[in-house]
């Protein structure tokens, strides 16, 4: 089932999404301030290619104070903007049964996007 919704997920934007995240991600590595940005846009990316069948979880061990600056400086610089799309967007796909599995898929996406640091992603 993680297939066909991966599928239908990367026809209807995911693929795009990715792309987008991808290349935000090699932005932030073009400086080295921002290489840890950078890899967490990688890990969103990779996420959003393959949404169904994934999990994201607390780091374990704890990361520590370091991932709570990062996550307040990722929150202020847009992070905010990008966690309440996937908000706008799981809402709407949860007003109909058939968009119920991409609007959980978009919920997964908020939890990750708008604190990264100290989270990881897992397949099952």
């Amino acid at each position: 089932m993680s297939l066909i919704g991966n599928i239908i997920w990367l026809i209807f934007g995911g693929f795009l999404t990715a792309i987008w995240y991808f290349i935000v991600g090699v932005g932030f590595c073009i400086t080295i301030i921002g290489i840890p940005f950078g890899l967490q846009c990688f890990k969103i990316g990779l996420l959003t290619l393959m949404p169904f069948g994934a999990n994201v979880r607390e780091a374990n061990p704890p990361t520590g104070c370091l991932a709570t600056i990062f996550n307040i400086i990722w929150i202020f610089a847009g992070g905010i903007w990008v966690a309440l799309g996937h908000l706008v967007f799981g809402l709407l796909l949860a007003i109909t049964i058939i968009g119920i599995p991409f609007a959980r898929q978009h919920f997964k996406l908020l939890a990750l996007t708008f604190a990264p640091f100290g989270k990881e992603v897992y397949y099952t």
